[in-house]
């Protein structure tokens, strides 16, 4: 990951909606959400959350597909992965032991 997209990845996170918005997502994968019900789940006006969607969606942390007349969206995992290997890579210096407390808080995702 480049530094413009990380800045454009934490911009996004960086607003209370679209963090509500990708942290919710991150709790209904695989199967995401439709963007009516993230509407009506979070109390956002739908058109004010389609905004939020597209910027998430062009800073790669979420991605739409149409189902019929819904359009589902989900969390990118893939982005949110790059995201933070990107924030962690060099962590501790390689220090293996001073990351290790880090790499146990994330263990139970897996």
């Amino acid at each position: 990951m480049e530094n413009d997209s990380a800045i454009a990845a934490l911009g996004a996170l960086a607003q209370g909606t679209r963090l509500d918005v990708f942290r919710l997502l991150v709790r209904h994968e695989p199967d995401g959400l439709a963007a009516g019900d993230i509407a009506r789940q979070l109390d956002v006006p739908q058109n004010t959350m389609s905004a939020h969607l597209g910027i998430l969606a062009r800073a790669g942390l979420v991605h739409s597909e149409r189902h019929s007349r819904s359009i589902i969206y989900r969390a990118d995992l893939d982005g949110l992965r790059a995201l933070t290997l990107f924030l962690v890579k060099d962590c501790c210096a390689g220090n293996a032991a001073l990351c290790a407390p880090l790499v146990a808080e994330l263990t139970p995702c897996y």
